[in-house]
């Protein structure tokens, strides 16, 4: 249950006329009063002789009986409060209750006081009710509200719990603003999967993704074919911008735009800005030595996953023993790797990584400050896959995709764990959300790879051998993995690490090193798209095939013998 204490109005009659009214897009269905301050108040919506000047009158009642000097400007109260998604109908009696639970706990009317402010609370709809009151009280006092929003919250988690609704965590004021009921309305009537303001939020964060300058976040910006004004001062500095979809329309036929800030408080355009912080050096970093030396520019699609790769692993062991600074800049950023992945995902996997995305980008936010400059290999793996283009559903790019989806799921696990430790509900709940996506697009992308390696690794003698070395290397947990559906894939990337010249039980150990795994599904698989990184292996196991397996007509005998011969 969600309530929302909105900004304080001026006129009464404004806001009754609005609530019994049709709505912004005819989204007001049957308005009616389910409580108000005294049950003879009459209704507009059920009594046809009351009008909404009459419930005005008796809610200004006190502040008019003030000498003019004393009555506020601002006086009129306004309450929202919204049952989830999943949540039951509630009836007209139960709403009433929860509405004088809500003033109680705000301070607007508290249990069995007569003196206390009016109030009356509207339903329009089977999900919300309105609450409006007159900060007046009938012994001329204006009320106590103090910490009213967070005491609202409270009350919530209690009904919650009375109701048997669906739990929601104790928000921190970071969350972006959510689609009010005009603009969930309109998108459904407009067959809109997602409001416009939720589709520009994930099409910003996808421009933002790996953006060095500001001149490459607005060409991007543009290039996703969203209409943008930027906002320029007299002086010629850049103030702000807004943005709209270019089919969505008021009802004058006029782009509906928002600002950054509107769609999330990290995508103002000042705190865009702090994503180009040049990297410094972090305490947290000492120690942590990149596992391969500079690499040359990207050139596709599945160079850039593996970087990404490599920059997502390194960040893991950071984020889980890194100072707070530094690992809210790291969680950060793996957003925007999301976003960039999402965005040239192949189409199969595309859904699930959008998906991902955006429930991750409530996790990338928090009241612990980040230290911005530190987060710039995760950004510079966006860049990269931003600029790679769209990768391919097969080949290296589909078995590089399953690679970094692997890496990224103990990556946003870390995370969800930071934030858990940290009491963040919100964002640690946004992580596990976007790491159950990250699970199914997994599965997705790695079908193939893991089919073609399972099928190697079937001979019965290639698996004793490698079982030895996985004992030898991983006692603790040689045999669950030796259990494994996956198995044979392992045992089959256990002979590649060894043919390409690598100590197969070293490169199990340091694939296992600071790095959980209690999380997979399949240690089997984590184990093989890890060794496969760290031995430089194609990620798509048909690469590697000896020439000779891949066709399948036999040599001639005499072909053989001349061969022997030279």
């Amino acid at each position: 249950m969600i309530p929302r204490v909105h900004k304080m109005g001026t006129r009464t009659i404004g806001l009754i006329r609005y609530l019994y009214g049709p709505g912004t897009h005819e989204e007001h269905t049957d308005p009616r009063l389910v409580a108000a301050w005294d049950s003879l108040v009459p209704d507009p919506g059920r009594n046809s002789k009351a009008t909404y000047g009459d419930l005005q009158r008796l809610l200004d009642q006190p502040v008019e009986a003030l000498p003019k000097s004393r009555r506020p400007t601002e006086h009129v109260w306004h309450l929202s409060v919204r049952a989830a998604p999943e949540d039951p109908i509630l009836s007209d009696e139960q709403w009433g209750d929860i509405a004088r639970r809500m003033v109680a706990a705000t301070g607007i009317a508290p249990d069995g006081d007569t003196a206390a402010c009016r109030w009356a609370a509207v339903r329009h709809a089977d999900d919300h009710i309105h609450i409006i009151a007159t900060t007046v009280r009938e012994d001329g006092r204006r009320p106590r509200r103090h910490n009213e929003a967070k005491r609202s919250q409270a009350e919530a988690h209690l009904i919650e719990a009375d109701y048997g609704l669906r739990r929601l965590n104790t928000g921190d004021g970071t969350a972006a603003q959510r689609p009010t009921s005009a603009e969930r309305h309109k998108a459904t009537r407009h067959q809109r999967e997602r409001t416009p303001r939720e589709e520009l939020r994930e099409s910003v964060r996808h421009a933002a993704a790996g953006a060095q300058s500001e001149e490459e976040f607005f060409d991007r910006l543009t290039h996703t074919g969203l209409l943008v004004k930027r906002r320029v001062a007299p002086s010629g500095d850049l103030l702000g911008y807004t943005v709209a979809l270019p089919d969505d329309r008021n009802k004058n036929g006029e782009p509906v735009f928002y600002s950054g800030s509107k769609l999330a408080p990290d995508l103002s355009l000042p705190r865009v800005r702090e994503r180009w912080t040049l990297p410094a050096k972090s305490p947290s970093d000492e120690g942590v030595s990149p596992e391969q030396p500079a690499l040359p520019p990207v050139t596709g699609p599945a160079y850039a996953r593996r970087r990404a790769t490599t920059a997502t692993w390194q960040a893991l062991l950071l984020i889980e023993h890194g100072d707070d600074g530094t690992a809210a800049a790291r969680i950060a950023a793996a957003g925007e790797v999301l976003d960039a992945l999402a965005e040239t995902s192949a189409a199969h996997t595309r859904r699930e990584l959008r998906d991902a995305a955006f429930a991750f980008e409530r996790a990338s936010r928090s009241h612990v400050r980040t230290a911005r400059g530190h987060d710039h290999a995760l950004r510079q793996a966006a860049h990269d896959l931003a600029h790679s283009g769209p990768a391919l559903g097969s080949g290296e790019d589909g078995a590089t995709t399953a690679m970094l989806i692997d890496t990224a799921f103990f990556l946003v696990t870390a995370a969800a764990n930071w934030h858990a430790r940290k009491h963040h509900a919100q964002q640690a709940e946004a992580a596990r959300q976007a790491a159950e996506h990250l699970r199914v697009a997994y599965e997705i992308a790695a079908a193939q790879p893991m089919s073609v390696l399972h099928q190697r690794g079937r001979s019965l003698s290639l698996q004793r051998r490698q079982a030895a070395v996985l004992r030898q290397a991983l006692p603790e947990i040689a045999e669950q993995v030796l259990a494994e559906p996956g198995w044979p894939a392992l045992a089959a990337t256990l002979a590649d690490t060894r043919a390409a010249g690598h100590n197969p039980a070293h490169l199990l150990a340091e694939a296992t090193r600071h790095r959980e795994l209690d999380s997979a599904t399949s240690v089997s698989d984590v184990l093989v798209w890890r060794l496969r990184r760290l031995a430089h292996l194609p990620a798509d196991p048909a690469a590697s095939l000896p020439r000779r397996a891949a066709t399948t007509q036999p040599v001639p005998k005499a072909a053989n013998n001349a061969s022997r011969r030279r």
